[in-house]
């Protein structure tokens, strides 16, 4: 459609242009009518521009792409690669979706803590993981008020709030105002975006890290906080 009025414009432009030119109108009023067509056209051929990505609002439209931001870590698209299953790079780097009920955490009830699968980055708590019945792990909180990015999504036609890692910017999925109490949040989040560590291992490294911060006062005289 949009290519039918280019052409049909790129014929009705030079014959105004010849009309004004040779019309029985008087010259003010001539000039007037070719200022308004030619107005006209160049607003025509701005709608009609395939290369503009951008709705009535002024927003990026579904498909179109977004600015890089910088983020406190950075990972090259090859070791990303190299390191991550194709899923996970998928969801993470390209902004996909996991297939519901079939991530690997969506019916996983184990005590710790679910981390970054890209930077490893603590973001959800064991605690606040529930079962909303929409297929994918749920949670009605994130353990730090910075661990998650939020940003407007519109892509596929509708208004969304993205939620990615707020280190290194891996999509790990959507939030919802559906959630329980008591924040009445739904994180709702892909299995392949997450890693997770259990409780005892968690507990295991903070007695090694005491352990070693114990040797270091009784050698150096100064425990590190």
């Amino acid at each position: 459609m949009a290519a039918l009025l280019r052409r049909g414009l790129l014929w009705a432009l030079p014959c105004a242009l010849w009309q004004g030119s040779s019309s029985i109108y008087p010259p003010g009023l001539s000039a007037a009518l070719l200022g308004i067509t030619v107005w006209n056209a160049a607003v025509l051929l701005l709608i009609t521009d395939p290369s503009c990505s951008c709705d009535e609002d002024g927003l990026l439209s579904a498909g179109a792409r977004r600015t890089a931001k910088s983020w406190p870590l950075s990972f090259s698209q090859e070791e990303l690669k190299k390191r991550l299953t194709p899923l996970q790079y998928h969801v993470t780097q390209e902004r996909g979706t996991e297939r519901a009920f079939t991530g690997e955490f969506t019916y996983h009830k184990d005590e710790g803590t679910y981390t970054c699968a890209v930077c490893g980055t603590p973001i959800f708590s064991s605690g606040s993981k529930f079962d909303s019945g929409s297929g994918w792990p749920s949670f009605f909180d994130i353990m730090k008020e910075d661990s998650v990015s939020l940003t407007d999504d519109f892509a596929h036609g509708m208004h969304r709030v993205e939620a990615t890692c707020s280190q290194c910017g891996a999509h790990l999925g959507h939030l919802f105002d559906d959630g329980p109490r008591p924040t009445g949040k739904r994180y709702c989040i892909n299995s392949a975006s997450l890693d997770f560590q259990p409780k005892d291992a968690d507990s295991s490294s903070n007695m090694a890290a005491g352990d070693g911060a114990a040797g270091a006062s009784e050698s150096g005289g100064k425990t590190e906080l």
